[in-house]
């Protein structure tokens, strides 16, 4: 069972200048994204500094294991950095805006590399309830403000830099690459080698009759691994291979555990019978309600948990906040009423995707 860190061993001793990127060395990328590298990394498209001065810059931090998502990512920086493929990759353009009050999180990172193309990389989301609210409302918003961020970052450096372009991102920053590319004008397109999107959502129907976003199809590349949940939410017309995950359900969303084979993925057949349960049941129960009702019950849920002593999604389930939870569904009549009227919908739609599931599996 392969992974990134099997592929750095197998592909590390060649650059880029000699093999060019492929989907194994996009997931790389989308990784390293999530390590915060402010003050390290320009925050301009016209400086860089060499990923291996980088990271031995930020492995000697004593804080670095607070400034990753997972403690993989510390090691995936470590082992990139030793490898002729990505030792010498530049990194530049480092941008991180949090904004709790406009729902607003976002971070991307640009990487030079040696054959002269760039990879634009967009974070997923982080830690926060913040940033998963940002992603639940991609439900009924025209756009997010990481979407409108994602947009101009990508024209910037294309104003910048006459470099062939990848666009590139896991979870949320999948569905930033795409919607980024989807709006650049015609002659950035035109730019643009492939879009990387590792397990990120879909788009509403307004975003899939663009014109933007129709021009750029044939050039995305969408990974999701067989239990699939993120990668399956709204609605794409891009094709989808399935790839193989060591992990079981939600926890295959891990970049980390899925199954590389030489410079790509294990490739399966079909999606798992719980993803395809999952899907039906969150289509049906969107497909429900208006964009209003949605914005309704997604700002219930996220007022009703962003307490003060929760700002991740670990401290939800804390006892002490689980108990406020419970009391200011008692004291607000209004909130009650949402939450309860779109859970029993929910269950509803699980229900029917359940016959479905039952009614297949007969034929």
């Amino acid at each position: 069972m392969a992974d990134m860190f099997d592929y750095l061993a197998w592909r590390g001793d060649l650059p880029f200048s000699q093999v060019p990127p492929g989907p194994a060395d996009a997931l790389i990328f989308s990784a390293l994204s999530y390590i915060s590298l402010d003050g390290i990394v320009p925050q301009t498209p016209h400086e860089w500094v060499r990923l291996e001065n980088a990271a031995l810059e930020f492995l000697a931090d004593p804080k670095a294991l607070e400034k990753v998502r997972v403690d993989q990512d510390l090691e995936l920086l470590a082992a990139a950095a030793t490898t002729t493929r990505f030792r010498n990759v530049g990194i530049s353009f480092y941008q991180d805006v949090f904004i709790p009050e406009e729902d607003t999180q976002f971070s991307a990172v640009t990487f030079y590399l040696d054959d002269g193309s760039a990879f634009l990389t967009f974070r997923g989301t982080d830690n926060t309830l913040v940033g998963w609210k940002e992603d639940f409302n991609m439900t009924f918003l025209e756009s997010i403000p990481a979407q409108r961020l994602a947009r101009k970052y990508t024209a910037d450096f294309a104003a910048a830099s006459r470099a062939p372009l990848y666009l590139n991102g896991h979870s949320k920053g999948g569905n930033l690459a795409i919607y980024a590319a989807a709006k650049s004008e015609p002659t950035v397109q035109k730019r643009i080698q492939w879009i990387y999107n590792h397990d990120g959502p879909g788009f509403m129907e307004h975003i899939l009759t663009d014109p933007g976003y129709l021009a750029i199809v044939p050039k995305i590349r969408t990974y999701v691994p067989q239990s699939s949940v993120f990668g399956m939410l709204l609605d794409r017309e891009e094709p989808h291979t399935i790839i193989k995950s060591r992990l079981f359900g939600l926890m295959q969303h891990d970049p980390y555990s899925w199954e590389v084979i030489g410079p790509g993925f294990v490739v399966v057949d079909a999606l798992s019978p719980d993803s395809r349960f999952l899907d039906r049941t969150f289509k049906t129960w969107l497909a429900g309600m208006t964009t209003a009702e949605r914005n309704a019950f997604f700002d219930s849920v996220f007022e009703l948990l962003m307490i003060e002593d929760t700002s991740r999604p670990r401290d939800i389930f804390r006892p002490q906040n689980l108990r406020s939870y419970f009391q200011n569904l008692k004291s607000d009549e209004g909130v009650r009423n949402i939450i309860a009227s779109e859970l029993a919908s929910l269950i509803r739609s699980a229900m029917s995707a359940q016959k479905q599931n039952d009614t297949q599996e007969e034929a």
